[in-house]
């Protein structure tokens, strides 16, 4: 998930607080995109600043405290775009300074700081005669227009939780493709100046379900809906996965989803969060998907919060704030995860090779696009066959819904992440292009 920001060409940086040694984000300016590295949200000394496209588009630099010499430069001819969004990365660990192009892993600019400070929060800003667009990977806020137009943002399962700051018409569309689709589905709370709900299929009337819902949303405090979409039965519900269902409807023709968009009109304006989550415990009537599976909590896919189990959307290689190392083969690898062939499928991020390796059908396939464990700690156990303790961690589930978990083996001196499939009694590694399993293993769980 990334916030959406614009700033103005006035040198007047947006602060954020920072998890890890690493920020992310995609800019897109005619020229000066700078990022400051602070203690505190707001400048001051120590600080450092990176600024991207400086001197006419020419040449990007890092600047201590604000003081000439810059500490590092280098020519970068054209590379921002007033037209595009152009990606980059900034890390910091043990003094060292590096910035790069998203997809690479070599940086373009790097400093190593002789007397480091802790960077707590990072600032973004534009000027010398550019203004800016930003996504920030990581920050989960977005604010919608009176306009009827959706902001799109990729889903890994079956369910979203949304808290949404509106006075009336908060519209939830669900689709296959990151743009209004047909088929899609479309979920309208606090319709008609915020006195009824209805599901809506295919832009079409009549609604396929309709119900009277006075005073459902409120412009001056957050409401939190949950919608989920197990098996084609479209359930929103009021409050978590838990929550009273505020409407039903099963769809006899299922349309995938693989994105959710928000969006607020006539007349209303909103602030919303969203959150992610894999609904791979509970159906409608909260009976359970599979026996293999204890009920656990949702598991929040987007954002950085402290203690929360997080999957970030990466690709290229890159590794989000607060990755979480879970192998080792000549370099750490990453808890990933990948969708493939109508699965989401648990393995290992390899950031020297740009991709996650996951296990299918036999064989290693790698993913450029894909998410990262992120923001917590988890533990490793021993386990074998289909035991799955009741604290797994769920990783992903398969073409047919059942829950996959995250594992581990030790195989040719290499500790490999992969999946634990419980129906199948192993967990399969990527390994050497093929899909291997092993009956003994390490599995993710919570502490």
């Amino acid at each position: 998930m990334a916030i959406s920001l614009s700033t103005e060409d006035k040198l007047e940086y947006h602060f954020y607080p920072v998890t890890s040694g690493q920020v992310q984000f995609r800019v897109k300016a005619p020229n000066d995109a700078h990022v400051a590295l602070t203690s505190g949200p707001h400048e001051g000394e120590p600080m450092y600043e990176v600024f991207i496209g400086g001197w006419g588009n020419t040449k990007s630099v890092i600047r201590k405290n604000r003081t000439k010499p810059e500490v590092a430069e280098t020519e970068t001819p054209g590379i921002l775009t007033a037209d595009d969004y152009r990606g980059f990365w900034i890390r910091w660990q043990d003094g060292q300074i590096t910035v790069g192009k998203e997809g690479e892993q070599s940086p373009f600019l790097s400093y190593t700081e002789p007397e480091p400070f802790g960077v707590g929060y990072f600032g973004v800003c534009t000027g010398w005669g550019a203004s800016g667009e930003w996504l920030i990977e990581g920050h989960t806020s977005l604010k919608t227009r009176d306009e009827l137009v959706y902001k799109f943002h990729a889903v890994r399962a079956g369910a979203v939780s949304i808290e949404v700051k509106a006075k009336s018409n908060a519209h939830v569309a669900l689709t296959d493709a990151r743009e209004e689709t047909s088929p899609m589905y479309e979920i309208m709370l606090g319709g008609w100046e915020n006195m009824a709900s209805v599901i809506r299929y295919d832009r079409k009337q009549p609604d396929k379900v309709r119900v009277d819902t006075p005073n459902l949303l409120n412009e001056s405090e957050f409401k939190r809906f949950s919608i989920s979409w197990l098996d084609g039965t479209i359930t929103v519900r009021s409050g978590d996965q838990r929550g009273h269902v505020i409407m039903e409807w099963k769809d006899p023709n299922p349309i995938g989803v693989s994105y959710v968009g928000v969006r607020t009109g006539w007349g209303a304006t909103g602030v919303w969060k969203l959150r992610l989550e894999q609904n791979l415990a509970y159906q409608s009537g909260s009976s359970q998907k599979n026996p293999h599976v204890s009920p656990s909590a949702p598991l929040e896919v987007q954002g950085l919060s402290t203690g929360s189990i997080c999957w970030c959307d990466a690709s290229g290689g890159m590794i989000p704030p607060g990755g979480v190392v879970g192998g080792r083969d000549d370099e750490p690898l990453y808890v990933g995860r990948a969708h493939h062939e109508g699965a989401l499928i648990p393995g290992k991020v390899k950031p020297s090779h740009s991709v996650c390796y996951i296990p299918w059908g036999g064989a290693e396939h790698n993913k450029t696009d894909y998410q990262v464990l992120c923001g917590c700690n988890p533990a490793w156990v021993s386990a074998s066959g289909g035991n799955i303790p009741s604290n797994a961690i769920p990783g992903g589930e398969t073409e047919d819904g059942e829950p996959l978990f995250v594992g581990r083996v030790l195989h040719e001196d290499a500790l490999t992440i992969g999946k634990v499939q419980p129906s199948h009694g192993v967990c399969y590694i990527p390994f050497g292009g093929a899909e291997i399993g092993f009956p003994e293993y390490e599995i993710m769980v919570s502490q």
